[in-house]
């Protein structure tokens, strides 16, 4: 018997800070991964870089333009039905005030706060990596 090969679906995220706090989102609850909370982007479409998918996802699921910059975290990570390439960019909000548009909340939590919120397996070195990283709380 021939077994499928795994799908991968490549993400783009961003990691928006503002006066010491982070931008987190909510998935939708009947969502793959419903009702955990996730750094906010998504599904890069054919043809475009992940800078220009966490432009268009970011404006789409939150009505915000960002502006993208360095990339801080790449992460590959399996679940029982897909594979997921992550690259989370640090971006700097230039316009709009997030709304939960295409997610089901949105939330700015401070470091000590960031585990009180239940995420995806795939983030949970990045989390690690995020409380240790003093000058992106400041």
């Amino acid at each position: 018997m021939k077994t499928e090969p795994r799908r991968t679906v490549e993400v783009s995220a961003g990691l928006i800070f503002r006066e010491g706090k982070l931008l987190i989102a909510q998935r939708h609850a009947d969502s793959h991964l419903g009702g955990l909370w996730e750094f906010p982007g998504g599904k890069r479409e054919a043809g475009e870089s992940f800078e220009q998918c966490l432009v268009r996802e970011l404006h789409e699921e939150l009505g915000v333009t960002v502006e993208v910059g360095e990339l801080f975290e790449s992460v590959d990570h399996d679940y029982p039905d897909k594979s997921v390439h992550l690259r989370f960019f640090l971006c700097r909000l230039t316009a709009g005030e997030p709304q939960p548009l295409g997610c089901a909340a949105v939330n700015w939590v401070a470091r000590d706060q960031l585990g009180r919120f239940e995420f995806p397996a795939a983030d949970a070195g990045l989390l690690a990596r995020l409380t240790q990283a003093d000058s992106l709380w400041h």
